[in-house]
């Protein structure tokens, strides 16, 4: 079959406006195609050297992509903390930008080098590591749980330290690369050997290849187009809900849609562009996991533990008090979120030991028994695929020594440096956490590509316990715990990252040094770009952090609850808290356990706790506008499935670019002191009231 031939087969398959789309040999026909060796595709297309990869187009494009995609995961960090995977996203505006980029330099004589699918990973991997320090950073967790802000909202108001831009920065340059360095040797065993999946990366290199076809770029076309309508109608409606914010309760956002009692229990629809794209991006059981937690929690404990109020704890207590009604939505949350952590932890270690040591057994029974030859045309295809990948995924190699100089002599800077950040943090600590964290990024890195599942913060919950327990109350144990979380969630939410870009880069050719080279420079780039864009936020708006708020960071108060337990004990909770927190901490296993146990045609329908934690403590109001994008999508499908298939994500990636972006100017405003010019109130001063002490 002729490589033309190839590309109009493609062709059909991937544009949802072929004629021939609802053609009843179309299943056959992509059947066909599926069969077909991707790397045939580009047989005729000469693979640049890995500096080649590395170019100045694609580090420029990856600076201002990193900007953008920083200022919505820190909106997303800030407001509820859930956070979708913007790879798709990513990977598409990187192609739409260079590509544009190099068609004017074509038209003008100045193109020295093509754009390839090689540069383009380049662009994603250098995007996503930039914009994951944004979460890795703990923004909205355990950094800014240190704060002052927070810690008037917990029992312990002694132990906090400010945010300062200067100790931020210097903090993630010196945790943020040993992850990297940690895992590098592993790349040939995780990817060719025991060829582990990594989903999302695989994914995301299927999404890349196609794209450097002729249609494959025709739909990223018109895919971009798409997201560029709905980022402008986001970016427009953001701007237009700001301008009838003037005051305290004013706005969109506090419209009661549901009625004025729904209300009161944040039971409304916020008109937030942002959670409706969240929402036709999560699957459709995280969505109604939220909003069935939401329900649970504010639609039926809250009303049933505040008729208790004067029992349970004195009836005298601040809305936000710890010692009240606030105490019981943090900490269920919190034993909520612990036990699907546990779980999920023993699951996916559980399963890491498993296939590790079946790999294991099967390297050495194959090299010691003969292995018969079961050669057939598609699996002769399939070893052209793997022989050209392999061959060129071993070509640049990372010398060990590099890797684990780099990780020694970073790992010594970081023990010397990191007590003068936080005195509390001792140095001893940290070499412990040093010791052990290469064995769980390792963990954490096969667990992934197994499962598609990072469990970074599971580990720096870990490391809160841990080390705050070792610290102890009178050696500042809760700065401490949240401290020592930072350091290991840095490690091994960037060793995954990497194991999953090193993935992309093997689907794709690109060259796992330059896949490295591009994962330094974007996390580089994000211990810069991440803490000034939550300085911007910080210093723009008064209310991060302020439960209630639009934007208070609910994940951090959770954090440092987390961290006084672990140094303080259950002591000061109030009467059936800690029985309440049991009892969901139990029924949390149990509801995972019934999941993976029961048929998956109904295991499907089972909620998750992760996901019912989260409204817990801010309200399930961000529930329903993640329901509304769920049902959009849910239509979407059965009008049109191969459109919405299509197109879905970049609309969704519009809506959530377009809101969290007019960030940007609604902080450059805020700190130059201009108001919106109209307050449109919804709700009597009454309303207000009654809603602001739930």
């Amino acid at each position: 079959m002729g490589r033309n031939e190839v590309e109009d087969k493609v062709e059909n398959v991937v544009d949802p406006e072929d004629e021939h789309n609802g053609d009843p040999g179309d299943k056959k026909l992509k059947q066909e195609v599926g069969e077909i060796s991707v790397e045939r595709l580009f047989e005729d297309q000469e693979v640049p050297s890995w500096r080649k990869q590395l170019t100045m187009r694609a580090f420029v494009v990856s600076f201002f992509l990193s900007i953008l995609f920083t200022f919505i995961v820190m909106k997303l960090n800030l407001t509820t903390g859930i956070i979708p995977s913007l790879n798709v996203s990513a990977g598409l505006l990187g192609f739409f930008f260079v590509r544009t980029w190099t068609r004017l330099l074509h038209k003008s004589g100045l193109l020295k080098q093509p754009f390839t699918r090689q540069e383009n990973t380049v662009i994603q991997t250098c995007v996503v590591a930039s914009s994951g320090i944004a979460f890795s950073g703990g923004f909205g967790s355990y950094l800014f749980g240190m704060s002052k802000r927070i810690s008037e909202q917990s029992s312990d108001t002694h132990d906090f330290k400010n945010p300062s831009l200067g100790w931020i920065i210097g903090f993630l340059f010196v945790v943020s690369f040993l992850g990297l360095f940690s895992v590098v040797p592993l790349r040939r065993i995780m990817i060719i050997d025991f060829k582990l999946t990594y989903p999302s990366g695989t994914a995301t290199a299927h999404l890349i290849n196609s794209f450097h076809t002729p249609h494959g770029a025709k739909l990223a076309k018109k895919q971009v187009k798409a997201l560029g309508k709905f980022f402008t109608f986001s970016f427009l409606w953001g701007f237009f809900q700001w301008f009838y914010t003037a005051g305290d309760n004013c706005g969109f956002l506090k419209f009661p849609s549901l009625g004025l009692q729904a209300y009161k229990y944040r039971f409304y629809f916020d008109f937030s562009a942002t959670y409706v794209g969240v929402g036709m991006i999560c699957p459709y059981i995280i969505n109604v996991s939220v909003l069935v937690g939401g329900i649970l929690s504010w639609g039926l404990m809250w009303p049933l533990i505040e008729n208790r109020k004067g029992d349970w704890y004195p009836a005298n207590l601040k809305s936000d008090s710890m010692f009240g009604l606030q105490a019981f939505k943090v900490f269920i949350a919190i034993a909520l979120i612990l036990g699907d952590g546990l779980y999920n932890f023993l699951k996916v270690l559980s399963q890491t030991i498993l296939g590790l040591s079946h790999q294991l057994l099967t390297k050495k029974l194959s090299s010691e028994l003969p292995v018969a030859d079961h050669s057939s045309p598609k699996s002769s295809q399939l070893s052209y695929d793997d022989k050209r990948r392999s061959q060129l995924f071993l070509k640049d190699q990372i010398p060990p020594w590099f890797a684990i100089g780099g990780y020694v002599a970073i790992a010594a800077i970081s023990i010397g440096t990191l007590p003068h950040i936080f005195h509390q943090l001792k140095w001893y600590y940290i070499l412990v956490i040093y010791i052990f964290a290469p064995a769980l990024a390792f963990c954490n890195a096969y667990g992934c590509g197994l499962t598609d599942w990072s469990l970074a913060s599971t580990y720096g919950k870990l490391a809160i316990f841990t080390i705050g327990a070792w610290a102890g109350a009178s050696h500042g144990g809760v700065l401490a715990g949240l401290a020592a979380c930072g350091v290991m969630m840095n490690i091994v939410s960037t060793a995954s990252d990497l194991m999953q870009d090193f993935k992309t880069g093997y689907l794709t050719l690109a060259s796992p040094r330059a896949m490295f080279v591009s994962q330094l420079i974007g996390t580089a780039m994000g211990c810069v770009i991440a803490p000034s864009v939550f300085w911007l936020f910080y210093n723009a708006f008064d209310d991060i952090g302020v439960p209630g708020s639009e934007y208070a960071a609910p994940y951090a108060i959770v954090f440092r609850n987390m961290a006084i337990v672990g140094v303080d004990g259950f002591s000061s909770l109030p009467k059936n808290c800690l029985l309440l927190c049991y009892v969901f901490f139990g029924a949390a296993i149990l509801i995972n356990l019934i999941r993976d146990r029961v048929d998956k045609k109904w295991g499907r329908y089972i909620p998750l706790p992760m996901a019912m934690a989260i409204p817990f403590y801010i309200g399930p109001y961000f529930a329903i506008d993640m329901c509304v994008g769920s049902l959009i999508l849910f239509i979407w499908e059965k009008i049109n499935k191969s459109k919405a298939d299509a197109f879905g994500p970049a609309v969704a990636s519009g809506l959530i670019c377009g809101e969290g972006i007019w960030t940007l100017p609604a902080s450059i405003l805020a700190l130059a002191g201009v108001k919106p010019p109209i307050c449109m109130k919804f709700l009597s001063r009454g309303s207000n009231a009654k809603q602001s002490q739930m």
